[in-house]
């Protein structure tokens, strides 16, 4: 099996296993009840609060846990528009969960450049007084794309200096120092399974002062902005999986990174091939600075991907066309749409995402297989 959908989902880590086991086993109380068990409950979740606060870089007050990476952006931008009104901007590549709420809300969509970058001028064009919220993903889930917070965030306020800035850093954390978010945003997502975490749980990092009102109303934990029983065990699995990748991620970037080069590289030795999210350099090379190390994502005309990725699937490849997150559906990326690619070539699309178990036999496996696999689909038609 070569699992190249890390984006999606990264395999759980064994530390973190470890981790939940005896939580599982033994620390079954409500963490919201009075009595020892409960308190201790409690106190493993406090423990986990101050870790993941560690390594992310801010207050550990200022976490609030969640079910994931969605309730974490729709608490951060109906919380933030139900507390104090006013326009939402969001960019016109950001996950689902940021772009729908946005929308609803009646907000601004910032068109983005063609390697995926927020067009600052358009940026500036929209912003004004009325701005309340800039919600702008760190890194695009599909191209893998980073984008320039401390640029944005500069522009946002010279006009609107009183507005919020959100920041979706659900794929950042196994790759970036997260110090980035924290210095520049009020509020950032994230999500425990991206970075070899439990699935189900999350966290929305609300900076001391900025205004959110609560979107579940119940027992009132988490300052009651999130209320419901506290999923222990998620949590410090949550907090176990962030010291480790905080721990080995310099390494395993560096390492992710050459794979992913060779990878890419490769790939694009096949006729009518084009990577995303990439800027060229003045010899021709590619300069991939502006992605993070895990992602290789590419459009192959002539093929449908849903063809190419049943194949990869019939000979123990496992990948992805877009995000994952959207039920499965292969519909047209939004994503490439926004930056400019035309709708025949973004339906041959393909993300392959690497993580921290990747090794170089799963490239080559990949290499064996996949530019066969597109030149037999080119044969068929797709």
């Amino acid at each position: 099996m070569i699992y190249m959908d890390n984006a999606a989902s990264a395999p759980i880590r064994e530390e973190v296993i470890e981790a939940i086991l005896p939580v599982l086993r033994e620390n079954y109380a409500n963490p919201s009840g009075s009595h020892l068990m409960a308190r201790e409950a409690l106190r493993l979740i406090d423990d986990a609060r101050d870790e993941l606060a560690d390594v992310l870089g801010c207050k550990a007050q200022d976490i609030i846990f969640t079910s994931g990476g969605t309730e974490s952006d729709n608490l951060a931008i109906f919380g933030v528009h139900s507390a104090i009104g006013g326009t939402v901007v969001c960019s016109a590549t950001e996950h689902h969960a940021v772009l729908e709420p946005t929308r609803s809300v009646g907000g601004k969509v910032v068109n983005v450049e063609q390697d995926g970058a927020i067009d600052l001028n358009h940026l500036a064009d929209i912003i004004n007084d009325q701005t309340t919220l800039v919600s702008i993903g760190l890194v695009n889930g599909e191209t893998g794309v980073i984008q320039d917070l401390k640029s944005i965030v500069s522009i946002v306020k010279e006009i609107s200096p009183a507005a919020l800035i959100h920041t979706d850093a659900v794929q950042a954390v196994p790759w970036l120092d997260m110090h980035i978010a924290t210095e520049c945003a009020d509020l950032i997502s994230v999500a425990a399974h991206k970075f070899g975490g439990p699935k189900g749980v999350g966290a929305l990092i609300v900076k001391d002062q900025t205004k959110v009102s609560s979107l579940q109303l119940g027992g009132g934990q988490e300052k009651g902005l999130r209320s419901g029983t506290h999923n222990t065990p998620g949590i410090v699995g949550m907090a176990a999986a962030a010291r480790v990748t905080a721990d080995t991620k310099e390494a395993d970037t560096a390492r992710v990174a050459i794979l992913r080069d060779s990878l890419a590289d490769s790939l694009l030795e096949i006729s009518n091939t084009f990577e995303t999210g990439v800027r060229s350099n003045g010899d021709g090379s590619v300069d991939r600075s502006n992605k993070v190390a895990g992602s290789c994502h590419l459009c192959f005309s002539d093929i449908e991907s849903e063809a190419l990725l049943f194949i990869l699937e019939q000979s123990g490849i496992f990948a992805s066309a877009a995000s994952s997150c959207s039920s499965g559906a292969q519909e047209p990326s939004h994503v490439l749409a926004a930056m400019g690619y035309q709708r025949e070539l973004a339906r041959g699309s393909l993300r392959l995402s690497l993580g921290y178990k990747s090794t170089e036999d799963d490239v080559d496996s990949v290499l064996k297989i996949l530019p066969d696999a597109i030149e037999r689909l080119r044969s068929l038609g797709s």
